[in-house]
């Protein structure tokens, strides 16, 4: 068959709209796995001394570069840091003690890194499936399939993910994916919590952590702010933290019981479904070579009857 600008327009635009569908990836909402055996993490900020094991471990196990300034400096707690691409996890300094029967520290330390929510609002916005989420719950990243839209840093409630600028030919959006390699098929096996050395981090199934949280809080409402965060937060995720003051005062930020995924899910497929996206840019194409196709024959018009008017002056 003749391939020409007709049929390769055709054929494209039923293509398009078969395939748009799959674009979307894996919906976040969808039930990966029994949620009973997801995995999660439980950071208890009135136990952490802000030595930054976790950092150092964290960069070891990711083999990501050595920062500038070693793990053991604490000047690095003069300003407030957020995970890059070159450091998955960190921990900040905040002015006041842990808890009110903690009165003799002067100092709040708190980790911050991927929460691995329940409902991934990355995973939900990625369009290619290049953010999943595993059966024990980790959320990962496979770099051969992402197309750099970075949708998944827009679409985060908590501003994590991070992308590679420097990187020229082949750069990635890169965060905490809870140790897992899932192209090993391992689960999630986070070397931060391994080296804590005051078990200000418990790795472990999440519903047991839970558990955990809520006994502390009971033990001692002295210590605790009654509120496990992560246990509901955006539909709740696999980091879970302990605080003995407002969360928001430690770095947490305030949100709402409602997963963002579940908004934006509803509206890429309702566009991704119907095939709006690519009707629209293959009509959009054919308008075009239509009107240029329209000018050319206009153009050329002239050119014929002028050409006509000179034969018949011949004849005559």
């Amino acid at each position: 068959m003749l391939l020409n600008r007709r049929n390769f327009l055709g054929w494209g635009l039923g293509t398009l709209a078969v395939s748009a569908p799959r674009l979307l990836g894996q919906e976040a909402t969808a039930s990966n796995g029994d949620e009973a055996q997801h995995v999660g993490c439980l950071v208890d900020t009135t136990l952490c001394i802000g030595c930054r094991k976790c950092e150092e471990a964290c960069n070891r196990r990711n083999k990501l570069p050595h920062p500038d300034i070693a793990f053991t400096e604490q000047t690095v707690f003069r300003q407030e840091r957020r995970p890059s691409a070159k450091a998955f996890t960190v921990v900040n300094e905040y002015t006041g003690a842990p808890s009110p029967d903690q009165e003799w520290m002067k100092e709040t330390y708190a980790k911050v890194q991927c929460l691995h929510c329940l409902i991934p609002s990355c995973v939900s916005a990625c369009i290619v499936g290049a953010l999943t989420k595993t059966k024990d719950g980790a959320v990962v990243y496979n770099p051969d399939v992402c197309l750099g839209c970075r949708y998944c840093m827009v679409a985060c409630p908590f501003q994590i993910p991070a992308y590679e600028y420097d990187v020229v030919l082949t750069p990635r959006v890169r965060k905490c994916e809870f140790c897992a390699n899932f192209v090993k098929g391992t689960g999630a096996d986070p070397a931060c919590a391994a080296a804590c050395p005051t078990e200000a981090l418990v790795f472990g199934q999440r519903s047991s952590l839970l558990t955990l949280a809520k006994d502390r809080i009971n033990r001692r409402p002295d210590r605790y702010v009654a509120h496990v965060y992560g246990e509901h937060e955006v539909g709740g995720t696999a980091w879970l933290y302990l605080t003995g003051r407002p969360a928001t005062e430690v770095g947490l930020l305030a949100m709402p019981t409602f997963s963002p995924a579940h908004s934006t899910e509803a509206i890429q497929h309702g566009i991704f479904r119907y095939g709006i996206i690519p009707f629209a840019v293959y009509g959009a194409l054919g308008g075009l070579m239509w009107y240029n196709h329209r000018r050319t024959q206009q153009s050329c018009k002239p050119d014929s009857e002028s050409g006509q008017q000179v034969q018949e002056a011949r004849h005559e």
